[in-house]
């Protein structure tokens, strides 16, 4: 469960979300609720959907209320409007399990911020195919675990883990910071939105091995990366970020891939952040951002 206050003496900064079918009069009934938990809206952000007719708000509360007091001063509104929403305390660390394979960039990039305290995740543990990052994770102080994953038993045994320690440690997101192994429908059920890949934006071309090298045979002209929830749709989920950087021809298949590693872990890394942070949701098979 998460650390929550319960003395009202306390002055907290939640967060909360709320997505319900477009309205008259959702706006002015949360606000006289936050009025009456003795709330100030510090951030407002909404959006109303013309394709699905829902309705969708962040909002950002000061208040010394109890999770108790706001959750009863809610109650009427959300039952009223039928909402699913969701409160918590701005910046609180999210509970993340990371999978990689062999590529460090992305892993490098989300622990090296999580030790700066620029992206309000906690990672209890990295689960791998490889023990390539095994010093990497150490070096940040973050427990590794190698289980290899070369025939049907074996990832059978992967996915339980991932499993297990989703339910143990209460898990909150899933990040898969380049693992390179595709995850079964029913684990992607399980993970349903609440589990981040990363890939290079050349999909549906240039896959398999070495994309970098075909990029560069196919004179690209702009590489990029995209962030997006697994799905049981290989690199189909709803999209979180992408970002692009235009490249010519004097860039050799080795710059391309470094610059492409780039993008992937700046890409991967606000998703999370953005994530975290409570500002995406789920709009059918799209998202909505609250930047």
């Amino acid at each position: 469960m998460n650390s929550l206050p319960t003395s009202a003496a306390e002055t907290t900064h939640w967060v909360l979300t709320i997505v319900c079918n477009d309205k008259p009069g959702i706006v002015h009934a949360l606000s006289g609720a936050i009025v009456e938990a003795g709330g100030n809206i510090t951030e407002s952000q909404q959006f109303s959907s013309l394709d699905t007719d829902n309705f969708f708000m962040r909002l950002q509360v000061e208040s010394q209320a109890t999770r108790e007091e706001f959750e009863a001063a809610l109650a009427p509104v959300v039952a009223r409007y039928e909402m699913r929403w969701e409160l918590d305390i701005v910046g609180r660390p999210l509970r993340t399990l990371v999978l990689v394979s062999k590529a460090a960039h992305c892993l490098n990039d989300l622990l090296f911020r999580e030790r700066a305290g620029h992206l309000p995740v906690h990672v209890p543990l990295v689960l791998s195919n490889h023990d390539d990052l095994r010093g990497l994770a150490e070096f940040y102080g973050v427990p590794f675990e190698r289980m290899p994953v070369t025939n049907p038993g074996e990832k059978a045994a992967f996915e339980a883990r991932i499993r297990e320690e989703v339910e143990q440690h209460d898990i909150e997101l899933v990040v898969l910071a380049r693992y390179m192994q595709i995850l079964s429908p029913e684990l992607c059920e399980f993970l349903e939105g609440r589990a981040i890949n990363i890939h290079h934006s050349f999909l549906p071309g240039f896959k398999g091995a070495n994309p970098y090298r075909q990029a560069h045979a196919r004179g690209v002209k702009i590489i990029g990366a995209t962030a997006h929830f697994v799905t049981s749709d290989l690199d189909e989920g709803p999209i979180i970020e992408q970002n692009i950087v235009r490249v010519d021809h004097t860039k050799s298949p080795q710059e391309l891939m470094a610059i492409g590693q780039d993008e992937e872990s700046r890409t991967l890394t606000q998703a999370v952040r953005w994530f975290a942070e409570n500002r995406v949701l789920l709009d059918g098979h799209r998202t909505i951002i609250f930047r």
